[in-house]
């Protein structure tokens, strides 16, 4: 990456399913990501439990020796509906401020293969990085063509001028770990205009009123 200014993130957050999902490729996939993480000497957090990709990631970078913290609602710890978290865990109340949580605590988040779930996360931080309620950036690992469909998706929106071309660079594409960590830290965020002008209070989240039309 000679020549470009490189992000310094010791903390990502990842985002995947509770589920291991029908290719095994996922599985490695996420074995590989956490072995990656560890050995770059990132720290993870993610939804805590052990279950599915979310177990795997979270085990590998344990196995590295860097910390792993799982966000966790205190309503998956009844009858440990989702295993043992694999390293130190915070429970919350809501999923909302398990969100707010995660948000807080990353530098930068990463989605794997997940469902509806995993998708609400991630278009969660894509929705708040547009709103400039953070500049961190987001990465999706596009394993086996799983985000195909997404990116597809995503282009007819900017095409069809529901999303702007500059929110869509926000969403970040790579089919390995190693090329998805160097684009997150290569990242440079570019905020609306007018969407910058929003000011955000830290206990309401209160903006300003504008005389705008949001494309969200």
């Amino acid at each position: 990456m000679e020549g470009v200014s490189v992000r310094k993130i010791k903390k990502i957050c990842v985002f995947c399913g509770a589920n291991s999902g029908k290719d095994v490729a996922f599985v490695n996939a996420a074995f590989h990501l956490g072995e990656v993480l560890g050995k770059r000497k990132i720290d993870l957090v993610y939804g805590g439990g052990k279950l599915g990709l979310m177990g795997c990631v979270s085990t590998a970078v344990a196995q590295h020796e860097r910390q792993v913290l799982g966000i966790i609602p205190s309503a998956f710890t009844i009858n440990n509906l989702v295993g043992e978290t694999c390293g130190k865990e915070i429970k919350v109340a809501t999923m909302q401020e398990r969100l707010v949580m995660m948000m807080e605590l990353s530098d930068a988040f990463i989605a794997l293969p997940g469902g509806f779930g995993t998708l609400e996360e991630l278009f969660q931080m894509i929705s708040w990085a547009q709103l400039n309620i953070h500049n961190k950036p987001i990465g999706v690992l596009n394993i086996n063509g799983f985000f195909n469909g997404l990116l597809s998706f995503v282009d007819h929106a900017v095409k069809q001028e529901f999303i702007t071309p500059r929110a869509r660079k926000i969403l970040i594409f790579a089919t390995t770990a190693d090329e998805l960590v160097d684009k997150l830290q290569a990242f440079r965020f570019e905020p609306d205009p007018a969407l910058s002008k929003l000011k955000w209070s830290p206990s309401s989240s209160q903006k300003e009123k504008l005389d705008l039309t949001l494309r969200l």
